[in-house]
């Protein structure tokens, strides 16, 4: 579940903020909507049309929900999640153009069979409330606490505990328009829009300038589905450039 107050209130709320109408721009029947609107866990069959209509990557969408992310969505390697943190530090001194060639690299790349089924850790399999459901989309780009808390660090500069971001995900750690813009550089999401998916009253979110990693965030989202040998060769491209 996304929280006490469901999915069905976050779902209006992130679509009163694009100004949507659901029902009159996607194919989804009316009923269907009303269903979710009234408190109905979403199917996935609603959740993946939905995506595009909000700007959303499906898999994030399941992730808002607190559904399970299908198998063609979820990261395929959960050891190559460690890694993205230390390819971060060198991907974001490159200039933007040199991102977009490892972006295309990455591209490139042969989607891998899956090893084994994608299981996050029990402590970071998040459940309610707003800090789980941004972690449930940091998870989403296989990242757990301790990578998390490293790739924060070199997206944003700034650096908390792998702890901190458990707390986070309890609520033990209070969410901040500073935090919002963190999570926005990183899960390339505005802070308005995450504003609105948590229900926190961030008035000026927006005025908080996240930072300028332009190219991160789409790496980041890239490299989701690799494996850790794919992730090494990106890793090596990343190296080779002249910084």
């Amino acid at each position: 579940m996304v929280g006490e107050e469901g999915f069905g209130v976050v779902l209006e709320r992130l679509a009163d903020r694009r100004n949507l109408d659901l029902v009159a721009v996607s194919s989804i029947p009316a009923s269907e909507l009303l269903a979710v609107f009234q408190g109905e866990a979403p199917s996935p069959s609603l959740l993946r049309p939905l995506a595009p209509v909000l700007g959303l990557h499906a898999a994030d969408l399941f992730a808002i929900a607190g559904a399970g992310v299908p198998e063609d969505l979820a990261p395929v390697d959960i050891t190559a999640g460690r890694s993205v943190p230390y390819f971060l530090l060198d991907a974001v001194r490159l200039p933007l153009e040199k991102r977009t060639v490892l972006r295309q690299f990455v591209a490139s790349l042969p989607q891998e069979k899956r090893a084994q089924p994608f299981e996050p850790p029990t402590h970071e399999q998040y459940q309610s409330g707003p800090g789980a459901l941004l972690m449930r989309m940091v998870r989403n780009r296989n990242l757990g606490w301790t990578a998390t808390a490293k790739t924060f660090l070199a997206v944003t500069g700034r650096y908390w505990s792998a702890a901190t971001y458990g707390w986070v995900q309890n609520g033990r750690k209070q969410l901040t328009p500073e935090l919002l813009a963190d999570f926005s550089a990183v899960l390339d999401v505005p802070a308005d829009d995450l504003a609105a998916l948590t229900g926190v009253a961030l008035p000026d979110a927006a005025l908080v300038p996240k930072p300028d990693v332009t190219g991160v965030a789409e790496l980041i989202w890239d490299v989701r589905r690799l494996t850790a040998s794919q992730l090494r060769q990106v890793s090596d491209l990343a190296k080779s450039m002249p910084h």
